[in-house]
């Protein structure tokens, strides 16, 4: 399909799709959305070759960007509205150049700017359960969707380029053919920077840490196993969590030391991760995997199952273990008992982390927007 581009003026005009952020907490794609876009704004805020105007469907999303400059607004209908085929309708009107939006839902029918779609996993292929806090009809919508390819393929196809957030999910697009437009990796990064302060071995305790939801894919129930087989250690749980889902795990290894926090502020994570000797996973898939980056930041280091995304993202740094063996991860653990194995990890997590910061992956996304709209970075 022919689309007619409007002619650029001097500053290339950038739409940031800001629909995804949340008011009240971050889930993994909102946290991704303030932060790049912060960094972004950020970067660019000294250039008059570009500008930046956030699309937003309510006027509180602004405020959870942490940027303090000037960052323009445009009101749009949410994501999840009826009118989301139809979006680009009202876009057009803000004669943006090119939209980078942090989902690859975006509707692309009638728009007259460039576009850029982001696909952070496929994870729901495989584990098609929808996440519990959607409502009946958007979770059958959910199941609809990744009952085969071609809703994706179809979606990908009105973009003029797409953004993976790893090297891992960009290789799995590749694979499943989803799409034929170029695909480039801006890597998700942590809001935990690297802290010069990292505590030593003489200040951590027999803690391991746990963040992440219950999902059937995040495979909590190896972790609960396995610290069974550690009496002398303590599994902190840290995300929230229903009843329902606590006593199923509790019933699966009740000499377990286990603690659930059902829910901790930024603080109180960050606290924990200080402490610890390790921060454990036990996924069977991801697209990316910040709290692995979170904990590395703080030099702690990281116990986790041997998949690909994991590989790339802690490489020599991490320990790794089978998702299908406790016995594995608690051999794993046992090691970081020894205080000179503890504190290489501990060294190397902290220079691995460095590898994912928002400024980088700012300068990233900069490269493909410049990129995509013909112009120079």
């Amino acid at each position: 399909m022919t689309r007619s581009f409007r002619a650029r003026d001097s500053a290339l005009h950038v739409a940031l799709d800001g629909r995804y952020i949340r008011t009240t907490h971050h889930d993994g794609i909102s946290r991704f959305s303030a932060h790049l876009f912060a960094a972004l704004a950020q970067l660019v805020e000294s250039r008059d070759d570009i500008r930046l105007t956030l699309l937003v469907s309510n006027g509180e999303q602004r405020s959870r960007v942490p940027y303090s400059g000037d960052l323009p607004t445009f009101i749009v209908s949410a994501p999840t509205s009826p009118r989301e085929p139809f979006i680009a309708r009202r876009v057009n009107k803000l004669q943006p150049d090119i939209v980078f939006s942090p989902m690859q839902t975006m509707g692309s029918s009638g728009r007259k700017y460039r576009l850029i779609l982001t696909v952070h996993d496929l994870i729901y292929y495989r584990y098609p359960t929808p996440p519990r806090e959607f409502g009946i009809g958007l979770r059958a919508m959910w199941r609809l969707y990744h009952l085969s390819w071609w809703p994706q393929r179809l979606l990908l196809r009105g973009a003029d380029a797409v953004v993976a957030v790893s090297e891992t999910t960009k290789r799995l697009i590749e694979r499943h053919r989803l799409t034929s437009r170029p695909i480039f990796v801006v890597p998700n990064a942590a809001e935990v920077s690297g802290n010069s302060g990292l505590l030593p071995f003489s200040q951590r305790a027999r803690r391991l840490v746990y963040m992440g939801s219950f999902m059937p894919y995040k495979n909590v129930a190896t972790l609960i196993r396995a610290a069974q087989l550690l009496p002398d250690w303590e599994l902190h749980v840290m995300s929230k969590i229903g009843p329902s889902e606590r006593a199923r795990l509790n019933a699966l290894a009740p000499e377990a030391r286990v603690i659930f926090h059902d829910g901790v502020s930024d603080e109180e994570y960050v606290a924990a991760l200080r402490t610890a000797t390790a921060l454990v996973t036990a996924s069977r898939d991801e697209g990316f995997g910040i709290p692995l980056v979170e904990a590395m930041a703080q030099g702690t280091p990281i116990v986790v199952s041997d998949i690909a995304i994991f590989r790339e993202i802690g490489g020599q740094a991490a320990l790794y273990a089978s998702p299908d063996s406790p016995a594995d991860f608690a051999a794993q653990i046992r090691t970081l008992a020894d205080e000179s194995e503890w504190a290489h990890r501990s060294a190397a997590c902290a220079r691995q982390a460095t590898r994912y910061q928002w400024s980088s992956s700012a300068a990233d996304l900069l490269d493909v927007l410049c990129h995509v709209s013909g112009t120079q970075a």
